[in-house]
């Protein structure tokens, strides 16, 4: 079993998924892994939530335990031996923490980003709102729902349980190396969207060819309450 290399908590994880065609992934795709795809439609999801009472091999880091995170990711699947690993790679993770960026891509390899970010929680009657903004190319990117204040579980079977259940990262290193590593969480709840508002740059935040999706309704948007979670250390493969 991998040594755990990081332990926080994952909140209210705002999640805008979009269908795709499939040649837009390729060149992210890491080697030895394949686009896995749910119902025949293959998706993107953008994704923002927060990271809390994070830790580092066991330590916090002096203001480095709470920060926002967006990120824009798609799914694919590795076999290993007979086992089929579910796992999401990411295309570019925006954080406010410099030290994050360095550290996540001069050791890890990833496609980290430091731009100045927001989040915003509130209770008003029945109506929970989460909100996660960013600025780039001084503009204001922002994603934010509207929900009800139960949660509940998610459907078998369904998109929500496809989003959620990829439990491994897998990133590019070179064309013949990738980066593996396992997530450790329990099966999320989720609320029950009443709207929601997307006002996103996708092709100044991710490059021209995600230019599209600024004008495309994505095809289900969701919000999961989330848990604590464990990152296990990685492995080449």
């Amino acid at each position: 079993m991998a040594n755990t290399f990081l332990q926080a908590e994952w909140r209210k994880l705002l999640m805008a998924n979009y269908i795709v065609d499939p040649e837009l992934l390729l060149p992210y795709l890491p080697h030895k892994t394949e686009l896995d795809l749910w119902d025949g439609s293959c998706y993107v999801s953008l994704v923002g939530f927060m990271f809390l009472n994070t830790k580092i091999k066991g330590i916090k880091v002096p203001f480095h335990t709470n920060f926002e995170e967006v990120n824009l990711r798609f799914y694919v699947r590795y076999k290993d031996r007979d086992e089929w690993k579910r796992g999401t790679v990411f295309i570019k993770e925006i954080v406010p923490k410099p030290a994050l960026t360095f550290v996540a891509n001069m050791v890890y390899g990833e496609h980290y980003e430091t731009l100045p970010m927001s989040h915003g929680w509130k209770t008003e009657g029945d109506v929970l709102t989460v909100e996660y903004s960013w600025k780039k190319n001084d503009r204001w990117n922002s994603m934010k729902v509207n929900s009800s204040l139960t949660q509940t579980d998610i459907a078998s079977g369904s998109v929500e349980e496809f989003i959620t259940e990829h439990y491994w990262g897998y990133t590019k290193i070179t064309e013949q190396l990738t980066s593996e590593y396992g997530v450790e969480h329990p099966v999320w709840k989720v609320y029950e969207i009443k709207d929601y508002f997307i006002d996103v740059d996708f092709g100044g935040n991710y490059g021209h060819q995600f230019g599209f999706l600024n004008h495309k309704k994505p095809e289900s948007v969701l919000l999961a309450e989330g848990s604590e979670i464990i990152v296990k250390g990685g492995r080449k493969i």
